[in-house]
């Protein structure tokens, strides 16, 4: 059995969330923060037998996709200045695949 974490942005959570509960994946849901742009995250986790591992993968992948968005780059010596905005690369999901020695439902 493998626990997969997940952490993605909060915009792509809900619509994952949907397709791996379709595919009958349960998953669970913690609010998290952090990355270069300190936005809030949400870390899925996911617990999937061996086999199943590829399936849930596949999904992240095509629903979390990454994409190039504009950030406004503030003068530090004018601060109320109008400034060309910086292209970055965010979206993506980064995704830790854990064996589990012992699963205990009660």
């Amino acid at each position: 059995m493998k626990l997969i974490l997940a952490v993605v942005e909060d915009e792509n959570a809900s619509p994952l969330m949907d397709s791996l509960v379709e595919q009958g994946f349960q998953t669970t849901k913690l609010a998290s923060t952090g990355g270069f742009l300190l936005r809030g995250n949400t870390t899925l986790l996911i617990g999937v037998d061996d086999d199943r591992v590829e399936p849930v993968l596949t999904t992240i992948q095509r629903i979390c996709a990454r994409q190039k968005r504009l950030l406004p780059q503030p003068s530090p010596e004018l601060p109320n200045s109008v400034s060309m905005p910086i292209e970055i690369e965010s979206g993506g999901a980064t995704v830790f695949v854990l064996h589990v020695d012992r699963f205990i439902k009660t």
